[in-house]
């Protein structure tokens, strides 16, 4: 049976257009009122936002920015990363997470994933920090770890390694803002929690959008000039005689990551309903783990205690290629993250570690596969995602 709906065509891997559908009138609202405002890069809806964001994880402090590429380069940059600094970081994630170090010169050092969680791997962690110490030819600095697929890394683990270790740390949880250990969000244990607004996230704006939330305020301040090239910050002010208006100056090398008014707009009527469509998610997750379970290599596992926004639903299969190809012909999308983990592709070659160092990413790279997953998913389309991966044979 292909799968098809005959309302919206054939199924979505991520159906946007049924989301907008639901606050449609709200979006058009909210973007209509900035159109008329005028303020249309940080704007008021922004500074709403940021307050929003910060109050949703508990968090003191949020800076949005325009995109989570630049929420961890902004991280970096706060810290003044610089050549023969290490940075920690999986290679079984999106390149971004590794692509921000080299722009500082610094080095990125790859570490090994847990493989039911495919999150970074506290044992692998702690062995590369080892490493790099015993080699003496980088200065351990930050590690940044991954909220893949929308769960929380194992943060009280990693967090004693950084303590012991002088590191800062850094979650990245581009694919897992509003996700949850022991009822904690990331932000309670990093230095620094970085996120993504790309459309296809779990809480995703009309374009590029991104943030950053920390317990710091003078890094939150830092952080906030580094995003507008540096400007003079109110410590700056109050520090120093300016003899004109500040407004032009930079006393620091920083960038242009201003999140437009509008996105803020539209995240925050999103964030409205944010929590129902965590609910949303989970309930699709737990019908897929129901009927998978024991019949497929893999499902999901969320680490004890946590709460998973499940940006992802991925299971692991023998002959993967085959399974996507069937369900292709079945009219079910799919997805594969990641086939070439960062450390085997061309930019990282310089980095990579010893081929098979890795072991744990390189093969979940060659079984995992994402199923359709969204807030609208109906009940139908779950069936036929179910029967037809049931229904292969490979």
């Amino acid at each position: 049976m292909l799968a098809r709906n005959q309302d919206t065509g054939p199924m979505q891997f991520i159906d946007l257009q049924a989301q907008r559908r639901r606050i449609e009138n709200e979006i058009n609202t909210a973007v209509q009122r900035v159109i008329e405002s005028g303020r249309y890069v940080l704007g008021p809806e922004v500074g709403e936002l940021e307050t929003q964001l910060a109050a949703w994880c508990g968090a003191k402090h949020a800076v949005s920015c325009a995109n989570g590429t630049d929420a961890l380069a902004l991280a970096l940059m706060a810290w003044e990363l610089k050549p023969g600094d290490a940075v920690f970081c999986p290679s079984f994630t999106f390149v971004a997470t590794a692509q921000v170090v080299p722009w500082l010169g610094a080095t990125p050092v790859f570490v090994d994933i847990l493989p039911d969680t495919y999150n970074m791997d506290p044992a692998s962690l702690e062995a590369q920090v080892a490493q790099v110490k015993a080699e003496g030819k980088l200065t351990p600095r930050v590690v940044i770890a991954v909220d893949l697929f929308g769960q929380p890394a194992d943060y009280p683990a990693i967090r004693a390694i950084c303590d012991r270790e002088g590191l800062k740390l850094i979650a990245d949880t581009a694919q897992g803002y509003g996700c949850t250990l022991n009822g904690r969000h990331p932000s309670d244990w990093a230095d620094i929690t970085t996120t993504s607004f790309f459309p296809a996230k779990p809480l995703g704006c009309y374009g590029d959008g991104g943030a950053i939330v920390t317990n710091d305020s003078p890094l939150a301040e830092l952080i906030e000039s580094l995003r507008v090239y540096g400007k003079v910050t109110p410590t700056d002010a109050a520090q120093r005689n300016f003899h004109h208006d500040p407004k032009y100056l930079s006393l620091r090398i920083g960038m242009n990551s201003r999140l437009d008014t509008v996105q803020a707009a539209i995240l925050l009527e999103k964030l409205k309903i944010f929590a129902d469509e965590i609910k949303k998610r989970e309930a699709v997750a737990e019908r897929y783990t129901q009927a998978l379970a024991g019949k497929i290599r893999r499902v999901p596992k969320v680490i004890a205690g946590g709460q998973s926004v499940w940006a992802q639903y991925v299971i692991e299969h023998d002959d993967r290629d085959g399974l996507q190809a069937h369900l292709m012909a079945q009219g079910v999308p799919s997805m594969v993250y990641y086939p070439v983990p960062i450390h085997q592709q061309d930019f990282a070659i310089r980095f990579a570690p010893p081929a098979g160092s890795l072991r744990v990413t390189e093969e979940a790279s060659r079984h995992v596969l994402a199923l359709p997953m969204h807030p609208y998913l109906e009940v139908e389309d779950q069936d036929c995602v179910i029967e037809a991966v049931l229904g292969f044979n490979g």
